[in-house]
């Protein structure tokens, strides 16, 4: 049989399946209420397991806990007067022994034509079998709601990734993986507000709507509001309006973020991206690489126990200070076959560039071109982290620029698992210096970049007033997340990916 014809036998089977389920639900809506929600547990599957596990049966039968439990019903085997089904809720999965002495012999008949996928809710003591399974004997059980769908095979779940990502909600309920997955992330972002709270951070709200896009160069989504009668840009970075709060006296802010780019997709970049930016007064890009360290290490730490985590087979030690590079060490680090000069001679470098097949950057300046450089013949190797520092003046619009090195910024990219994870720098604050900066971003707009940034006025007015000396730094969560979980793909850390209209 073809695959064609497969694929009709089981769109035929799913349709016959779910006849028959309706069929049940029409009965459930003559008898009464089909969908009732008077139902209240009042334990989880996961905390029973972790209090009682260690007891054994004697011990247990002793206690006679009554529980309320409910759930998804994943397995269900009848056996005549006895039957055993597994429910799941969030924290986990745990059994169930029905039988005629506990619930009736209707209730249980009644039982015995539910489905595997009803949400179900019993009532019971807590016990163990003699094969030593934490099991709930029954005393009520009740269908609180009807599943018209039948689930994925429970051995192979869903097979195609594109369905899992489209369909996350089954995914969830087949694929106990997907569930720690994103428990994990909740624990991170947790972890991440922790340790900025505990270092006198205030956490705030920025606009997701602006009139003028910035904070990044990235091409922005535009949207319009109808009785402004005015366009709006989603933002691609909060960090003017978190700087305005620090000029505000707000000295150190944080925002755990959703941020909007009308770029492309790979499987490190989604429209649509989790950031947590943060600010602090007299602070430098130093105290905003001392503070990165310590976020992603807790965040480590709190996920998975330990700060030597596994990537793709790799170890990543995140427990050790993390090294530091300009961008010409780590060229020569990984090519120590380039010499200082090839470094500084623009047109070798545009050669090297096009040679590794590379695209040329649109800002001027040998830095912009010692930047191509590093993406295409280091970035990808930088597999322990390792913050690059000191970048060029021409590709950082809103970092400070260097007392010391002229043309250079004091500014850092965080790169583990050859990813950029982070990016901060000493903040611009001397105004006239933004004005032309801006400036200079908008004669690359009009000449084409649509990546470039627009002349921000009311931001110039606030540093008007003074922002103090300031470091600040953005922090990829998704890409965290990645890492911390060992997910090959951003999609695989998004509950709810952008894709293309099935």
């Amino acid at each position: 049989m073809s695959e064609e014809h497969n694929q009709q036998a089981v769109v035929l089977d799913e349709n016959q399946i779910m006849a028959l389920r309706r069929e049940k639900l029409a009965d459930l809506r003559s008898k009464g209420v089909a969908f009732p929600n008077d139902f209240r547990r009042d334990a989880f599957a996961g905390d029973l397991h972790h209090d009682y596990e260690a007891l054994s049966k004697e011990e247990l039968a002793e206690k006679a806990l009554p529980v309320k439990v409910a759930g998804r019903m994943m397995l269900k085997r009848t056996m005549g007067k006895a039957s055993f089904a597994t429910i799941q809720d969030m924290s986990g999965q745990i059994q169930l022994y029905i039988n005629n002495q506990g619930i009736g012999e209707e209730a249980h008949n009644e039982f015995k034509h539910w489905d595997l996928g009803d949400i179900v809710g019993a009532e019971g003591e807590l016990m163990k079998t003699n094969h030593g399974e934490l099991t709930v004997r029954v005393s009520q059980i009740r269908l609180l709601s009807k599943s018209l769908r039948p689930l994925p095979d429970k051995f192979h779940g869903l097979n195609d990734q594109e369905q899992k990502y489209r369909q996350r909600y089954v995914d969830l309920i087949t694929n106990s993986h997907t569930r720690d997955t994103f428990m994990k992330r909740s624990r991170i972002i947790q972890a991440i507000r922790n340790v900025m709270v505990g270092n006198r951070y205030l956490e705030v709200e920025t606009p997701m709507m602006h009139p003028i896009p910035g904070g990044a160069t990235a091409k922005p989504f535009v949207t319009h509001h109808n009785t402004l009668d005015m366009d709006l840009y989603l933002r691609v970075a909060p960090e003017l309006y978190l700087k305005r709060l620090v000029v505000g006296g707000l000295e150190r802010v944080f925002e755990i973020n959703r941020n909007f780019r009308n770029e492309g997709m790979s499987t490190r970049h989604n429209p649509e991206f989790t950031m947590m930016e943060f600010y602090e007064a007299y602070g430098d890009y130093q105290r905003m690489m001392d503070m990165t360290e310590t976020v992603i290490r807790t965040a480590a730490i709190e996920a998975n126990g330990s700060a030597v985590v596994s990537y793709n087979g790799q170890e990543v030690d995140l427990s050790q200070p993390f090294a530091r590079f300009t961008i010409l060490q780590a060229i020569q680090h990984f090519n120590p076959q380039y010499t200082e000069a090839q470094l500084q001679d623009e047109h070798w470098l545009k050669t090297e560039i096009q040679r590794l097949h590379g695209s040329l950057p649109a800002a001027p300046g040998v830095g912009s071109l010692q930047l191509a450089l590093f993406e295409e013949c280091a970035e990808a190797k930088l597999w322990q982290p390792t913050f690059i520092i000191d970048y060029p003046v021409e590709v950082s619009p809103l970092a400070r620029a260097s007392d010391t090195q002229p043309g250079l910024t004091e500014r850092f990219e965080l790169f583990v698992v050859g990813r950029e994870l982070a990016n901060g720098y000493s903040e611009l604050n001397d105004p006239e210096d933004q004005s032309a900066r801006f400036k200079a971003q908008v004669a690359q707009l009009d000449a084409g970049d649509d990546e470039a940034m627009h002349y921000d006025a009311d931001y110039i007015r606030a540093m008007e007033y003074g922002l103090p000396p300031t470091g600040g730094c953005g922090i990829g969560i998704d890409r965290l997340v990645m890492l911390l979980t060992d997910a090959p793909s951003i999609r695989d850390v998004i509950l709810f990916p952008q894709m293309r209209p099935e």
